[in-house]
């Protein structure tokens, strides 16, 4: 019988890993504000819009590499553990979005949700990862190939793995969707940066 008392530290690991946000840092030594600034998000995404290329390339890097490390770490710790990978790697996107010490105000989750899905099953976040890249230069917008992400894999999952994984990965899909409402309603509207605005460097912000 599993004891569930041992979710707790494999959440915590998970979640602190999850919180430690390198696009505020940077965006903070440069003097840059980056709520005030594209997208008001500090996560990859708005990181490429607000610092460039270069810097947004880093810290997506970094929010996929910290969910595969939450994910390896706790399942090297807790190998006995049912589902433990993925209890770590959703806790380490909702550490990502909800960081304790910016006032629960983080990224929308997208590269850590990757990062997770590369360390649970790294062929099919290839095939998500291809998609991702058609959908963004097909429609301009990275959301779309976001919503395509957190809808498929947890349905392979259901398919391939058991509804408990699923359901564990729904947590997260679901708040990664609630968190790019405004992304949907922004794409609706026409409002929505775009890879080619982002690409022309149209909303970058001047260092201080």
């Amino acid at each position: 019988m599993t004891n569930y008392l041992v979710y707790v530290p494999v959440f915590l690991i998970g979640y602190l890993l999850g919180s430690l946000n390198l696009a505020w840092f940077l965006a903070k030594r440069r003097g840059i504000d980056l709520g005030s600034h594209g997208s008001g998000n500090p996560g990859t995404a708005n990181a490429v819009i607000v610092m460039g290329w270069k810097t947004g390339v880093l810290v997506g890097a970094h929010d996929i590499g910290k969910a595969v490390l939450a994910v390896w770490l706790c399942s090297k710790l807790f190998p006995a553990v049912p589902h433990c990978g993925v209890v770590a790697g959703v806790a380490c996107v909702i550490g990502h979005m909800y960081p304790f010490y910016l006032r629960f105000r983080g990224g929308k989750g997208f590269a850590s949700y990757l990062g997770m899905v590369l360390a649970l099953n790294w062929r099919f976040a290839l095939i998500l990862v291809a998609a991702v890249i058609v959908l963004t230069l097909v429609t301009d917008y990275i959301v779309v190939g976001t919503m395509a992400t957190v809808v498929s894999y947890p349905i392979y999952c259901a398919v391939e793995r058991g509804a408990v994984m699923a359901l564990v990965l729904c947590v997260a899909s679901a708040i990664i969707i609630y968190k790019h409402r405004i992304n949907l309603v922004r794409i609706w509207k026409g409002t929505e940066i775009g890879l080619r605005a982002t690409n022309r460097g149209d909303h970058r912000a001047e260092k201080k």
